[in-house]
């Protein structure tokens, strides 16, 4: 599964990168000449500089959280918590090099590929120091596509309004049904976790490169706050409590966001003649990886073992309730299938075969005859036999 993810997310980053050079007026009017009188008008001039690489960008990343969730249940992963927070880490990793590193990159190749040819080795960083700054425009946009929009869109939930009404019309039999046709679901930590990460990695890359950026990011993480607060609190449905496991990954990835800021913040600098206090810089991420190292040595294990706090309280319990019990033998068998209990016999359990035998159990089913038609959901209407 590893090599699965490092193809798709190395090998993703080719339809994105000619998708997004073609998202300019010139490459638009060399494919399509006969759109040029269209394309000069400025209302979609305006657009296809604006907003159009980033809703290409945004197309393309429509389908990865199904992809990188089928992964993760590939690899093993049973509980909902567990394949959500490995398939979080995917995600971001996948954002990470091919919206950030791969939208500085690529911008830097096709923007500056005149000078790299018509220039020395030597000034190749300089240029590359000079077009990350350039790709804050995009980023910009991507923040009012992909941020802004994703925030307007949480609160009119068009998605699961329209799938009301399809269900409601071709699928609901019985009320059960329409019950289950409104449920709300519950947030998406494995796509919507890494893209506010993703978010918070651009405001400190370009807090000092751009600062211009920040009020977008403010908005976002505001609105952000404000309607998913809201979301979680009135809207949606919590399908498990992973108690907190969530938080060592964030870290992680607050970390991992820190010190690629402060990398690129060294470049940077080196770059805009300012070299003598680049040497000074290399004690952030020094000191960063060392309170990462700190963090984790202290706290990791509150979220990977049991408190022994927690454990005596259950023992207390257990005591109380049952003061007689034989815990060795209790445990001895504990884990044991039922059916090979008792002898360790591959034959049925005489209780079974005693109520099957046995035509007065009273057993309860449920019947679909007052169901007018076949229900996908199942109904709640049946009689005692």
């Amino acid at each position: 599964m590893a090599v699965t993810l490092f193809f798709l997310t190395f090998f993703f980053m080719l339809p994105i990168t000619i998708v997004q050079s073609l998202a300019n007026l010139e490459s638009i009017e060399k494919v399509v000449p006969f759109l040029k009188a269209i394309i000069e008008m400025p209302v979609v001039k305006s657009f296809i500089q604006g907003f159009l690489p980033g809703i290409v960008l945004k197309i393309f990343l429509i389908f990865l959280p199904t992809i990188l969730m089928t992964i993760s249940k590939i690899e093993g992963h049973t509980s909902l918590s567990a394949l959500e927070r490995t398939s979080a880490g995917k995600y971001y990793l996948f954002v990470l090099v091919n919206v950030f590193l791969g939208s500085i990159v690529t911008g830097t190749a096709f923007q500056q590929l005149h000078k790299f040819i018509h220039q020395s080795a030597t000034d190749i960083p300089v240029t590359i120091g000079v077009s990350i700054p350039m790709k804050a425009t995009f980023f910009i946009t991507y923040i009012m596509v992909d941020g802004w929009a994703g925030v307007a869109a949480e609160i009119l939930r068009l998605k699961p309004l329209i799938m009301f009404h399809i269900k409601n019309t071709l699928l609901v039999k019985t009320e059960y049904d329409r019950q289950q046709a409104m449920d709300p679901g519950s947030l998406e930590f494995a796509s919507s976790e890494p893209r506010i990460q993703l978010y918070f990695l651009l405001g400190l890359v370009y807090s000092v490169v751009t600062p211009t950026l920040l009020p977008f990011i403010i908005v976002f993480f505001s609105l952000a706050y404000i309607v998913f607060r809201h979301q979680i609190i009135n809207v949606y449905n919590q399908q498990y409590e992973s108690g907190a496991a969530f938080w060592p990954d964030v870290h992680g990835r607050i970390i991992t966001a820190m010190i690629i800021s402060q990398l690129l913040l060294m470049g940077l600098m080196s770059t805009k003649g300012a070299a003598q206090s680049t040497p000074l810089l290399i004690v952030l991420p020094i000191l960063t990886i060392w309170f990462h190292r700190f963090c984790k040595s202290r706290f990791e294990p509150a979220f990977v073992k049991f408190p022994l706090q927690d454990a005596m309280v259950k023992d207390t319990l257990e005591r109380a309730t049952e003061p007689n019990l034989n815990m060795k033998g209790y445990l001895q068998d504990a884990y044991v299938h039922p059916v090979f209990k008792d002898g360790g016999g591959f034959g049925r359990p005489p209780t079974i075969d005693e109520e099957e035998n046995n035509p007065l159990v009273p057993t309860k089913r449920t019947s679909r005859r007052s169901t007018p038609g076949h229900s996908r959901y199942g109904s709640e209407v049946g009689s005692e036999i």
